[in-house]
C-alpha cells in the first residue's frame, strides 16, 4: 500500500496516496463562525477552497502548533476535498501487506478512521481512510452542503 506519512502529536498517520490531491504550505485560513473546534475554516488551495479541518484536534482535543513545518494535506473524499493540518508530511511510504494489521484496531472504535496498523521495524504507523474521516465527524454534512452551495453560486 503506497502512503503518504504524516505526522501529528508524537504519532505518524499513513493516507492513501491515491487519496492526496496535494500537500500545502499552510496558508491563510479564513474562519466560519459556529463551526465544530476541529473546523479551523477555509483555505484556498490551487484555485479551490477547502475545508481545513485540525487534524490534532480531532484526534487529541488539542489545536495543531502552526508554524514553518506545518503542512495542509489535501484529500479527496466521496463528498469533497478536505485539506488536513498536521504538523508535517514526511515521506511517501510503501506500506508492505504483509506489515499490516487489524487486530490492535479493536481499541479504537471511536475512531473508525483508522482501518489498519503498520507494524514496521522501528515504528507503529495508523493508516487513516479519508472518506471514513470525512463522513463520521459530527458537522461534516452541513461542511459538505456549505461548500456546494459556494461552489454554485460561483
Amino acid at each position: 500500500m503506497q502512503t503518504v506519512i504524516v505526522q501529528t502529536g508524537n504519532e505518524e498517520y499513513a493516507l492513501p496516496v491515491e487519496s492526496v490531491v496535494s500537500i500545502e504550505k499552510l496558508e491563510y485560513i479564513t474562519p466560519i463562525p459556529h463551526l465544530p473546534d476541529y473546523l479551523l475554516g477555509l483555505m484556498k488551495a490551487r484555485g479551490e477552497l477547502v475545508p481545513i479541518l485540525d487534524f490534532s484536534q480531532i484526534l487529541y482535543h488539542k489545536p495543531t502548533s502552526r508554524n514553518e513545518e506545518s503542512h495542509v494535506v489535501v484529500l479527496a473524499t466521496d463528498k469533497l476535498q478536505i485539506g488536513l493540518l498536521v504538523l508535517d508530511a514526511k515521506e511517501i511510504l510503501e506500506l508492505p501487506d504483509e506489515r499490516l494489521t487489524s487486530t490492535a484496531l479493536k481499541a479504537y472504535s471511536k475512531t473508525p478512521y483508522f482501518t489498519t496498523v503498520a507494524n514496521l521495524e522501528n515504528r507503529v504507523i495508523t493508516v487513516i481512510d479519508p472518506n471514513l474521516l470525512a463522513s463520521s465527524l459530527a458537522g461534516m454534512d452541513e461542511i459538505s452542503d456549505y461548500m456546494k452551495e459556494q461552489s454554485q453560486s460561483s
